[in-house]
């Protein structure tokens, strides 16, 4: 890493970042209140607010957005005539799947094997302290050079679009010459990374009906309906043979062109079990990157400890497709339902709910801004020249801004690489890569102040 006196500072703020890390990590901040209760969500964006006042922010405020979260905003004014820029992160974590496959408690920072563990340590509060730590080496060098915003969002991993809204009532609120997106991450550690497309998503709850109330499966089993059967008929049928994801009406063929995602490295980040195929075809870049993919993200039906010998009368699940850019989510989101309500056996009742949406998101990579982080990455990582890559994840507040703010360059930076487990059991952060960032978020303002000068 660089040797210079930011980068020296940058490397003496860590232990502070990890401690506050462990602070924030603490809170139970899934924005689900049927799995964790309210408060843990309202405690870390009080612990964030707390946070920017004491760095020196103003106007800090807990934003209710619409759909019943909060965001946390702050500014923190610069030089007169300097460019505003926006950084972004969220403190609001996925449920911790199975708490008991985790090593250590998912709610408790615990360092192992030079990682520290615990769920949203890499997604995304991390984020939060790599812009904390930023800001605060800046103050220590001449102070911060541009005029800074902050906005930290509640409910970005359930998709309900609070902010998106709430910014799209409020369009002066987050205005910015560039905006800095600390939600994606590395293609590989120690390899600096802007991400140039997400892809979008829809997220879609369908519901099975066939009987009045279930039956006796020796009784009525072979001619009764099965509910549960249909779904799973209907669910089969957004896969083709190879494992491609199948929506009647949506093109599933688009190439990328950019970094190729060797299939070797693939399977091992993605810990795919030995003899087991990748599904889909063409480059695994093509299909995480530029095609949609479909996931059933949770099934309702008996569990098999305590099930009982009956024909289901219901079933549902929740689906989740991701969508290419090119894709409108809106467009991919009616052939999905249809899809789902037209494959339907036996004449079986389906209902849909689409309960969350984003937009495709692709980044104006030629843009000025890229080369002030070109620059910064570089001497962050020790010459590495910086790489761009796709992201088959879904930040939907991207597109919200670029509509907003069309003359806003967008970057997409952050911690979540492969080995960060993002999402999964055992999610952990890198705190080379926290520091390296960190620097690198602090030389990427002093440079674009100085290319806006």
């Amino acid at each position: 890493m660089s040797d210079s006196p930011l980068a020296h500072t940058v490397a003496s703020l860590q232990p502070r970042a990890l401690a506050e890390l462990a602070e924030l990590v603490a809170f139970k901040s899934v924005a689900d209140p049927d799995q964790f209760p309210r408060s843990e969500c309202e405690a870390a964006a009080r612990w964030v607010a707390d946070a920017l006042r004491a760095d020196g922010f103003q106007d800090v405020a807990l934003l209710d957005t619409p759909d019943g979260t909060q965001s946390v905003y702050g500014f923190l004014p610069g030089p007169a005539g300097a460019p505003t820029v926006l950084l972004y992160a969220h403190y609001d974590v996925q449920p911790p799947l199975d708490e008991a496959a985790w090593v250590s408690p998912p709610f408790e920072l615990t360092e192992r094997d030079g990682r520290w563990y615990g769920r949203g340590a890499a997604d995304c509060k991390g984020g939060v302290l790599m812009h904390l730590t930023a800001l605060r080496a800046l103050k220590e060098h001449g102070g911060v050079p541009v005029n800074v915003k902050v906005i930290v969002e509640g409910s970005e991993e359930q998709g309900t679009g609070g902010l998106e809204r709430y910014a799209e009532a409020h369009p002066e609120l987050l205005a910015a010459d560039a905006i800095v997106i600390g939600d994606t991450g590395n293609f590989r550690v120690g390899l600096p990374t802007v991400t140039a497309t997400l892809r979008g998503m829809t997220l879609v709850r369908v519901t099975v009906d066939t009987l009045g109330g279930n039956l006796h499966s020796g009784q009525f089993g072979g001619a009764a309906p099965d509910a549960l059967a249909a779904l799973i008929r209907i669910l089969d049928s957004l896969r083709a043979e190879d494992g491609s994801t199948t929506v009647n009406g949506l093109a599933a063929d688009a190439t990328w062109d950019g970094l190729q995602y060797p299939e070797e490295d693939f399977r091992k980040d993605a810990k795919v079990l030995d003899g087991v195929g990748l599904i889909g075809s063409g480059s695994v870049a093509d299909r995480i990157w530029a095609r949609p993919a479909v996931t059933v993200l949770g099934i309702d039906c008996p569990p098999v400890i305590g099930a009982t010998p009956s024909v289901q009368a219901g079933a549902r699940a929740l689906v989740s497709l991701r969508v290419p850019p090119g894709t409108d989510a809106g467009e991919a989101t009616k052939l999905l339902l249809a899809h789902l309500e037209n494959t339907a056996p036996w004449g079986a009742r389906v209902t849909t709910e689409q309960i969350g949406q984003g937009q495709a998101f692709r980044a104006d990579t030629d843009s000025p801004a890229y080369a002030s982080m070109a620059s910064a990455l570089r001497e962050a990582y020790d010459g590495e020249e910086m790489q761009t890559s796709g992201m088959g994840g879904s930040i939907p507040l991207c597109n919200t801004l670029a509509g907003l703010y069309p003359e806003a360059e967008i970057l997409l930076i952050g911690l979540s690489e492969p080995d960060a487990q993002i999402h999964a059991v055992n999610e952990s952060v890198s705190p080379e890569e926290l520091e390296r960032l960190s620097l690198a978020e602090a030389l990427f303002l002093q440079e674009y102040a100085a290319s806006r000068g």
